[in-house]
């Protein structure tokens, strides 16, 4: 298989390679799809470097989420290795005070109490409310709790270290797809619109009925929106 049909995928916070689980399966007879450790390094560009070590000479790049952060990192990195970007569920902007300031109350809370992962309150803001109960809101906080604290803090310092990845966009030369859920709280439709807006000829995706994690919560409908992505 050449390099060309190599596809490296980006998990979020608090996520691993379950993430992409269905995508894995669906995928693997298109392209060769591997997932990258995002819980050992605490910068976007730690997080970069150590993908692209891994990494061979070429890749189609799909990132969610914070993985979306680290996509952007690789296109300063790296463009020339990239074949084309899917970008979901994410944002080019840095965070707003508001959300930083939520960061660094969630990051000292461990400092006084146990690691509570994925908490009850947090689901609803990750999925839309018709998974909160079920076997997708059992996915995530079994993702959270094998992510753990240690790489949770990690994770958190490189989120909020990170760039404005927003003068980035209008030099993102490689097919690009934008998408995002209807229902995401955490990086709403208007967010996706503005990366779809910065690069030029970006094809746009609005998940129905679904929240942060469109893989786990839509994972049909995201493996046929990549493979016809990854074959246009």
């Amino acid at each position: 298989m050449d390099d060309d049909h190599f596809l490296l995928l980006l998990p979020g916070l608090l996520c691993d390679a379950a993430l992409w689980r269905h995508q894995l399966s669906a995928l693997a007879d298109l392209v060769y799809p591997t997932v990258a450790d995002l819980t050992r390094d605490d910068s976007v560009a730690a997080m970069a470097a150590r993908a692209l070590a891994a990494a061979p000479p070429r890749f189609a790049l799909a990132a969610l989420s914070m993985g979306g952060y680290v996509a952007f990192e690789i296109m300063r990195q790296a463009p020339e290795r990239v074949t084309r970007l899917a970008l979901l569920d994410t944002s080019a902007a840095p965070d707003s005070q508001e959300r930083a300031s939520q960061r660094h109350a969630a990051m000292e809370s461990l400092k006084i109490g146990r690691f509570a992962g994925v908490t009850s309150r947090m689901l609803p803001q990750l999925v839309h409310e018709r998974h909160v109960e079920g076997p997708v809101g059992t996915e995530v906080r079994a993702m959270a709790a094998r992510v753990g604290s240690e790489a949770f803090l990690r994770q958190q310092r490189a989120i909020l270290g990170r760039p404005d990845s927003r003068p980035l966009l209008p030099g993102i030369a490689v097919p690009t797809l934008v998408a995002v859920g209807d229902a995401d709280v955490l990086t709403p439709p208007a967010e996706a619109a503005e990366i779809r807006d910065g690069i030029g000829g970006a094809a746009f995706h609005l998940f129905p009925g679904c929240g942060h994690l469109p893989p786990l919560e839509s994972p049909d409908e995201t493996s046929a929106l990549l493979r016809h992505w990854l074959t246009d």
